[in-house]
């Protein structure tokens, strides 16, 4: 799977609507918040869909690893959370898990 310009959309949409409904609702932020963080996970709903692979699921298993590095750069940056050893190796695993799923020879 190339990178496609609708990958950074598709993680700072869901990862960042994901913090949006957080703030919200646990930091008491108020609806207005979670409603804009609504709105955002549906535009990755749209943005996972310009991608170049046609298999629904391996393309949502992909956007997981990328995912997983995301949410710990976007934890990194907005919330001052310095992710650990096993934070880091974990998300190795996980991008490794990845690159299974999208670049492994299938035979057609």
């Amino acid at each position: 799977m190339a990178c496609t310009s609708s990958q950074p959309v598709a993680a700072v949409s869901e990862i960042g609507g994901a913090s949006l409904v957080w703030q919200g609702l646990r930091e008491h932020r108020g609806w207005l918040w979670v409603g804009a963080g609504v709105l955002a996970l549906g535009l990755y709903g749209f943005a996972a869909t310009f991608q170049p692979d046609a298999h629904f699921g391996r393309v949502l298993a992909a956007y997981g690893g990328i995912f997983v590095v995301g949410s710990l750069l976007w934890g990194r940056i907005a919330d001052g959370y310095r992710p650990d050893r096993f934070d880091i190796t974990g998300a190795t695993i996980c991008l490794a898990g990845m690159a299974v799923i999208m670049y492994a020879p299938r035979g057609h």
